[in-house]
């Protein structure tokens, strides 16, 4: 890991603390606030009882100033050790530097003064180290131990022998303070997956619903438009006609209505039958003479409900911008084909979420089809679909 990558993880750490901060700041007392942010530093605190085999080396090696010395050495770095973390959990990289570096040269120091008894504070070195996140951690661990095990006997003065009970502890400390940590970077990294998952999945139910509610209320505000205006041309000359068409944009208000909650809630059904007999009647509304050349049965009844969607997507396009007189659907197992002799539809950028033809290419496309919308060479605008 590099630096600027181990930046970054903090940093993200941090955003991740802070936002639960401000979630829960207002609810939180600053007396509570204060128990629960120095109740990280227990466990630490209570951890530096191990330093007392060093201050029993300041006994043994030292006396007078020396000895004082040594004893203050040791208090500010378990003074730096208790303030490094903080900077670790905050992403504080300067404040752990500076105090990551002056535990490093307090340790070099006690070890003039207590010999290889100062060797225990490598562990809280590793484990800070490892806290931090680097890669250069673990191999500093274990170069550590190597010092603790080694150094001690290749110094005459000292007198000592191999120091295995250090260097065991140093090694071990490390090992599970590397594999601690891990895991709470790994829940760190499943916390954000999910989230991403989530968000994901928002968006795609978002993209749906705009789909949906284009095709849906796009066709049938087509058709109560188009009726209503009929009804209003038929209400002098025809009243029991107009009535009637009336009855049936009364209807179709309350069938989309229906269509709007079963999109939003997921469980819309488009019928191919009933799409083509919808599509039939609002085209002899508007004055075009609709016709389907292949009976429903002839299609694969997995593709029934994506067809469902062509007619009305093809038939609204003809409804609004075709200016056409005739109209031919035409079906088979797997495909089908609107054709119409009008002028075709307005051209739409197809970036247009909104547009009818994407929203169709979406589904297509979900079942390994292709689709082709453009003039067709005898005249008109056609729409064809096929899935292989």
């Amino acid at each position: 890991m590099t630096v600027t990558d181990s930046k970054l993880d903090r940093e993200m750490r941090l955003d991740r603390w802070s936002s639960r901060i401000s979630d829960r700041g207002a609810a939180v007392s600053p007396r509570n606030r204060w128990r629960t942010g120095r109740r990280r530093l227990v466990f630490p605190a209570i951890f530096l009882a191990y330093l007392l085999q060093t201050v029993n080396g300041v006994n043994d090696h030292s006396h007078g100033g020396w000895a004082i010395v040594g004893y203050a050495v040791l208090a500010c770095f378990a003074a730096c050790y208790l303030a490094t973390l903080p900077a670790v959990w905050t992403g504080n990289d300067r404040r752990f530097w500076f105090l990551y570096s002056a535990m490093v040269v307090l340790t070099i120091g006690e070890v003039a003064i207590a010999h290889d008894a100062a060797f225990v504070m490598f562990i809280y070195i590793a484990i800070v180290g490892i806290a931090y996140g680097a890669r250069w951690a673990l191999p500093a661990a274990a170069a550590l131990t190597a010092i603790a095990l080694l150094l001690p006997p290749a110094v005459p003065s000292w007198h000592a022998q191999f120091d295995v009970g250090t260097a065991a502890s140093l090694a071990l400390v490390s090992l599970a303070m590397w594999a601690f940590f891990g895991i709470i970077r790994t829940n760190h990294a499943l916390d954000e997956a999910r989230a991403e998952v989530a968000t994901l999945a928002a968006e795609g139910e978002r993209n749906r619903i705009a789909r949906d509610l284009h095709d849906l209320l796009g066709h049938s505000l087509t058709t109560i438009t188009v009726k209503a205006g009929l009804a209003k041309r038929l209400a002098e000359q025809d009243p029991a006609r107009a009535a009637r068409e009336i009855g049936e944009v009364e209807e179709l208000a309350r069938r989309s209505l229906t269509d709007v909650r079963a999109a939003v809630s997921n469980y819309r059904i488009v019928a191919l039958a009933g799409e083509l007999a919808t599509a039939q009647e609002l085209l002899r509304a508007t004055g075009v003479d609709a016709q389907v050349l292949t009976p429903t049965d002839a299609v694969d009844p997995a593709l029934q409900e994506l067809f469902g969607w062509v007619v009305r997507e093809g038939t609204t396009n003809v409804v609004r911008h075709a200016r056409a007189t005739r109209c031919t659907i035409t079906l088979a197992r797997r495909s089908i084909e609107i054709v119409d002799d009008g002028r075709g539809p307005c051209k739409v950028p197809e970036e247009d979420a909104g547009s009818g033809i994407v929203g169709l290419r979406e589904r297509v496309a979900a079942v390994g089809g292709t689709i082709e919308a453009g003039p067709d060479p005898g005249g008109g605008w056609r729409i064809a679909v096929n899935v292989p």
